[in-house]
């Protein structure tokens, strides 16, 4: 089925299409919509003379609209394997064709042999997505879904709540407004419509609280809080349509305020708006469009308002959202942002997901809405609000089978907010006190059966982020070669904290706390000096302890040897005894707070067994060489053998 939205909002003088350079009887069908007759003719021109590859990509573009799949996807393979370039929107359009042929193989295969050319959201999205769907995963939700009793045997799509009634568009009456071409029905206008009880609509009218126009005006939006009404409508002069030097009509958004006056808001003679949806609690203002900066055909974008006027330039929602597919019909709930987008991984045309709004801004993976909201069909503008008695209830438009016209408005009831339940955990990772960060380090998480759930490695600035669907419970683990491992599992309330934070992770460098002495490998700390024939332990010495205790806790498989040792003067007995004394103080402290005693292999005094110098026993050296002898190592008995 084509998607007839855009085919009904696509205000673009035929004039300025053909204007650019000459062209066929194929090409001329197409660019008027008229899609089985470009491909007769596309059939016909082959049989006299090769088609350039941008007639072969627009006769795939036909083949797609006319529901030809099969056909439609051996062309796009056919023209991407001469490496001719193919925009995203038609890359989109291939894998469509190839999802809805049954080859949901062939097209992860196909991602998989591009994905050093292809985003990595995009990437996880399709995978995520591809997952849940072949789970037929709904997140255990049953919708009560019905078709709204005053649909029209036209197009009725964009439902839109307005104070106690319901706005949408509609081509309504054939009889009442001039017939669009491209469509081959009227022009859009603006209905309203009471609800009933049972959510259907009563005598549906046209909406007469905006100015009247002759072309297009549709996709209402009502912010409640401002009682400002926002919408689009066709750019005209006077009473005729405005076009720009190369003979275009676009579509502005305007807005009219609760006292009835209008503004446009978004206006551009070369560039064409859709689906405004108003945030009061920020003021920005959501719509879609396909500007410079698309990712493939309409992306969701928002410019910040104050007071009604626009203080920004559009911003790109991003590749999280964004896809080489169209996104259209933002609408915001809480902190979930649902919208809808034909990318190749969904259901069918357009499917409606959702996103999840973290606290830093940015968005969780889309999640497909499945089966029931969403079919083989196109599904979008979807809307939704509490109502306290009965869940959430809202509407939506599609053009699936047993409707009563070409897009007909639905209506649902749910126990809750629709859309799986997703797990998401960001973060970054770093060296403790420099926070430099730590980069190609594996992450891992786990169920509680140890089974990897999902991996990936840190990138160049330590930074990471998981998405999977909620569990209760599940463990987080970072390794990477001579860092301390981090392993920790954490439960239902603990995960639910962590949406709304990111968990940073400081890994420690062995070789930063590690260092050679005397043929051993030894921790990286001060001197320690007990005080002349003691094995007291000073505020100054617990310090370093200190640091040993922390170091253990980043490397819980460390195995340590202490040893003490003293320099020659005095007794070798008595010096023999001074030193386990005080290595044996050493390990009552590090017990005391805390250290395992399996992380302590031995504990020895060697006295002045081991003179590190020529000043041993009867032999004179100055104070400073007597020193070099008294010292206290650490040894990491197991170096070799940490990660």
């Amino acid at each position: 089925m084509r998607l007839r939205i855009f085919i009904l909002l696509l205000a673009i003088n035929i004039s300025w299409v053909m204007a650019q350079e000459k062209k066929s009887k194929g090409d001329i069908y197409f660019y008027e919509y008229a899609y089985a007759d470009a491909i007769r003719e596309y059939q016909n021109e082959m049989q006299k003379a090769k088609l350039s590859n941008p007639q072969l990509l627009n006769l795939a573009d036909a083949y797609f609209h006319e529901g030809n799949y099969t056909k439609a996807s051996k062309i796009y393979l056919d023209v991407i394997k001469q490496d001719t370039l193919m925009s995203n929107f038609q890359f989109n359009k291939m894998l469509q064709s190839l999802s809805k042929t049954s080859e949901k193989d062939r097209v992860k295969a196909f991602l998989n042999s591009r994905k050093q050319l292809l985003s990595k959201e995009l990437l996880e999205n399709s995978d995520f997505n591809f997952e849940l769907l072949e789970q037929n995963s709904d997140g255990g939700l049953t919708y009560e879904i019905f078709n709204v009793n005053g649909n029209s045997k036209q197009s009725d799509f964009s439902p839109a709540f307005y104070k106690e009634r319901l706005l949408f568009s509609s081509t309504g009456d054939q009889k009442t407004k001039e017939v669009y071409n491209p469509s081959g029905e009227a022009y859009l206008d603006i209905y309203i419509a009471d609800i009933g009880q049972n959510g259907n609509t009563i005598n549906p009218e046209i909406f007469t609280g905006i100015p009247d126009s002759k072309y297009h005006k549709s996709t209402p939006y009502y912010a409640k809080g401002n009682g400002q009404l926002y919408y689009i409508l066709s750019n005209t002069q006077g009473d005729e349509l405005a076009f720009d030097e190369n003979g275009k009509n676009a579509l502005a958004i305007g807005m009219v305020d609760k006292q009835g006056g209008f503004k446009f808001l978004l206006k551009d003679l070369s560039t064409s708006f859709y689906y405004p949806f108003y945030q009061e609690a920020t003021g920005r203002l959501y719509f879609a469009a396909d500007l410079d900066d698309s990712y493939g055909g309409t992306d969701i974008y928002y410019v910040n308002t104050n007071g009604g006027q626009i203080v920004s330039q559009p911003i790109n929602l991003g590749p999280r959202i964004n896809s080489p597919g169209n996104e259209i019909a933002p609408y915001i709930i809480g902190n979930s942002l649902f919208f809808s987008s034909d990318v190749f991984y969904g259901l069918g045309g357009m499917d409606i997901y959702k996103s999840n709004i973290q606290s830093d801004g940015s968005f969780s993976i889309p999640v497909n809405l499945g089966n029931g909201i969403n079919s083989t069909a196109n599904d979008f503008g979807f809307i939704i609000e509490a109502d306290l008695a009965e869940g959430y209830k809202g509407y939506f438009a599609s053009n699936r089978l047993g409707g009563k016209g070409s897009d007909d408005l639905y209506g649902y009831e749910v126990d809750r907010l629709p859309g799986l339940k997703t797990l998401v955990l960001r973060g970054k990772l770093s060296k403790p006190e420099s926070g430099q960060a730590v980069d190609n380090a594996t992450i891992q998480i786990l169920d509680e059966d140890n089974n990897v759930l999902k991996q990936l490695v840190s990138d160049e600035n330590g930074a990471y982020q998981f998405e999977i669907p909620w569990r209760d419970a599940l463990v987080f683990k970072t390794k990477k070669e001579r860092y301390s491992p981090f392993v920790k599992a954490y439960d239902k309330n603990e995960l639910e904290e962590l949406q709304k934070t990111s968990l940073n992770i400081e890994m420690m460098l062995l070789e930063d706390v590690v260092v050679e002495k005397e043929n051993q490998p030894v921790l990286k700390l001060k001197d320690i000096f007990f005080d002349t024939g003691k094995s007291t332990i000073t505020p100054e010495m617990e310090q370093e302890f200190n640091k040993v205790l922390e170091i253990v806790k980043y490397f819980p498989q460390m195995k340590l040897r202490i040893e003490s040792h003293t320099d020659s003067r005095g007794s070798s007995a008595s010096n023999k005894k001074l030193s386990q004394e005080r290595a044996n103080a050493i390990k009552a402290y590090l017990l005391k707070n805390g250290m395992p005693e399996g992380n302590l292999v031995d504990v020895i005094g060697y006295g002045e067994e081991r003179i590190a110098n020529n000043c041993k026993e009867g032999v004179y050296c100055l104070d400073f060489l007597h020193k070099q002898n008294v010292r206290t190592y650490f040894i990491v008995v197991n170096n070799d053998q940490l990660n």
